[in-house]
């Protein structure tokens, strides 16, 4: 097993990653070779959070594993592009099932399939299951020191934001529908 050195230049870790087989270089390669075709001056790295439930090891997964292929990328470009992540809640989902690990399940039965925004925190201490566990997720992954923006749907929605790719996907409503049904 070779050992890195940890002084060595930029251009020398790159060197190194590029022969890397590891999966996050091999994941920031593929980004890298997508650039060259369509060059851009900044990489959005996303991942989903369903907050129907308490963050978990799941949720620490799927933040982890992207933040590795981020890191990857920066090291292959030479931190030369410059990349965001974003931590994105589907907030807007609907309930489908009372988690086992929360208080006053009584409550939360009431709003099956009502968005997570829209259902009552059963702990009290947020306007909505959706923002307690939005704020979960946040000090989650503040603990172990993410670098990571957070969106909700519900703010995205409300706000306006996803008007315009809203309004192209009507525009094309049959091609969206051939794709999406049988």
């Amino acid at each position: 097993m070779s050992v890195i050195d940890l002084a060595a230049s930029p251009s020398d870790l790159r060197a190194l990653a590029e022969q890397s087989n590891a999966w996050p270089f091999e994941q920031a390669k593929a980004i890298v070779a997508r650039l060259k075709k369509n060059p851009k001056d900044e990489v959005l790295f996303e991942t989903g959070y369903g907050p129907s439930g308490l963050p978990h090891i799941g949720t620490f997964g799927e933040v982890a594993r992207t933040t590795m292929v981020r890191h990857a990328f920066r090291v292959l470009t030479e931190d030369k592009i410059k990349t965001r992540l974003l931590a994105f809640s589907d907030d807007m989902d609907g309930l489908r099932k009372v988690p086992d690990n929360v208080p006053n399940k009584e409550l939360l039965q009431q709003h099956l399939g009502k968005p997570l925004t829209k259902v009552p925190d059963p702990f009290g201490t947020h306007p909505s299951f959706g923002q307690h566990n939005n704020a979960r997720l946040r000090a989650f992954l503040d603990q172990f020191g993410f670098d990571y923006e957070f969106a909700s749907s519900t703010e995205y929605y409300t706000s306006g934001r996803f008007d315009a790719a809203l309004l192209r996907m009507l525009e094309r409503i049959e091609k969206v529908m051939a794709i999406m049904l049988p």
